[in-house]
């Protein structure tokens, strides 16, 4: 999901909307060289060298990976993925989200 992340993060760019990840690797020293390979600019967590087992998917429940949450301007959660939901309906979910965020600061 990395190429699609990266481009939401630059398609976005100065909107109201953040990327944030949680990486489930054991090695931390793998997750930096992966992570600079992979060219993630974007906050990320590491769950700990539990892995999958860590402290951020036992908090939030994470049962399979990926797992995927959209949360709304409200700090709702809106819509929750495990496994990819694909590039075109994850793009029109968050474009929904941000245009409800646009008019709800608008309204303000």
């Amino acid at each position: 999901m990395y190429p699609h992340e990266r481009s939401l993060v630059k398609r976005l760019a100065g909107k109201s909307f953040a990327l944030i990840g949680v990486n489930s690797d054991r090695d931390r020293e793998q997750l930096k060289q992966t992570m600079k390979q992979e060219r993630i600019t974007w906050r990320s967590f590491w769950n700990g060298p539990a892995g999958t087992g860590g402290p951020i998917s036992k908090q939030w429940n994470v049962r399979g990976w990926p797992t995927m949450y959209l949360i709304d301007h409200n700090g709702v959660i809106r819509h929750k993925f495990t496994g990819s939901p694909g590039g075109e309906t994850l793009d029109k979910l968050i474009d929904q989200l941000l245009e409800q965020a646009e008019t709800a600061a608008a309204d303000a």
